[in-house]
């Protein structure tokens, strides 16, 4: 069993940054990707960025540039940090990682205004 607490959400106006946590419990070995997913009110959700058990990371394109994920394994902890943040990146964002079935956060709400 795997569990996730998100936090660093809030409220920023466009143009600024957030950096969202996600923090693992229990059986962290088993690990082996983890994921930043938002849903954006009325859509479906997305895949926002992934970071693989070696480091390797991936990007959807709409955040490509703008948004990092990193992870220190010390604090089993995942980041996103999200630069030159837009209205259209409004949404719940929520953690998600393999180990090897699928575990999820509950989710920190984002709020870019204008």
């Amino acid at each position: 069993q795997v569990q996730l607490v998100e936090s660093g959400g809030g409220s920023v106006q466009a143009g600024g940054s957030l950096r969202l946590s996600c923090a693992a419990s229990g059986s962290t070995f088993s690990i082996t990707e983890t994921h930043w997913y938002r849903q954006r009110s009325g859509k479906q959700r997305e895949l926002v960025a992934y970071i693989l058990s070696g480091g390797n990371t991936n990007y959807a394109e709409s955040v490509k540039g703008r948004f990092t994920i990193s992870r220190d394994n010390a604090k089993n902890t995942v980041y996103l940090q999200m630069n030159s943040l837009k209205p259209e990146d409004t949404a719940v964002y929520y953690c998600a990682v393999l180990a090897p079935r699928a575990y999820w956060g509950q989710g920190t709400q984002v709020t870019v205004s204008s």
